[in-house]
């Protein structure tokens, strides 16, 4: 995949929530927080250019660029955060004001007649059988016409993380689906399982409010 575009454009809008985060919720002092962006952005740049160009129509591409962001900063980290201290730092880090904005954009367009076929086409599209590091997905609507649930059996994430050895702290990129479905104002997020604590498959379900 290449840099240049929107990996590069998702690091200059997202490099200054993280490192702020740092400090405010994982207690690194300013300096500290400064140091570990900097490592951040060519392990960064690495983690992307090793992945591959994602095929045309595969809504996912920026799902794994930001798990790369993510990977690059626990990277840079000399300790760890726990999994509780790396979700609310990732969720914090994430939802910006114009990462709110998209979300509202995207409450705006949920369960439309262009949502509901976007999301036929994702599922038909099965990417993930032929890069791992994108995902498969079933599209199943609510009987009662409430909503609909997206089930997830192939990851990218997990794939990226499991790589980097960084798969224990995959639970702190999957409670973000909650964030930004709140964000959005139009569907309650429900869940039961994910692939990153073992479930048989990740179920992503959005109900009219």
């Amino acid at each position: 995949m290449k840099y240049m575009g929107m990996p590069l454009g998702m690091w200059l809008l997202y490099r200054k929530s993280f490192r702020e985060h740092l400090v405010s919720v994982l207690g690194c002092t300013p300096r500290e927080a400064k140091e570990i962006t900097e490592k951040a952005e060519p392990k960064y740049r690495e983690i992307i250019e090793k992945l591959p160009d994602f095929e045309k129509g595969d809504r996912f591409q920026m799902n794994i660029v930001n798990c790369a962001l993510f990977c690059a900063f626990l990277l840079s980290m000399e300790r760890r955060p726990k999994v509780e201290d790396a979700t609310v730092f990732y969720a914090q880090a994430m939802m910006t004001a114009p990462t709110r904005w998209f979300c509202r954009m995207g409450g705006k367009r949920k369960f439309t007649d262009a949502d509901i076929q976007g999301m036929k086409q994702t599922a038909a599209l099965r990417a993930a059988d032929r890069n791992p590091y994108s995902w498969n997905m079933d599209y199943l609507p609510y009987p009662d016409g409430s909503g609909y649930e997206a089930r997830f059996t192939k990851c990218g994430i997990c794939t990226l993380m499991k790589e980097l050895g960084l798969f224990e702290l995959t639970p702190a990129m999957c409670h973000l689906d909650y964030s930004m479905s709140e964000a959005g104002g139009a569907s309650d997020f429900r869940r039961q399982y994910t692939l990153a604590s073992g479930g048989p498959y990740c179920d992503c379900g959005y109900k009219k409010k």
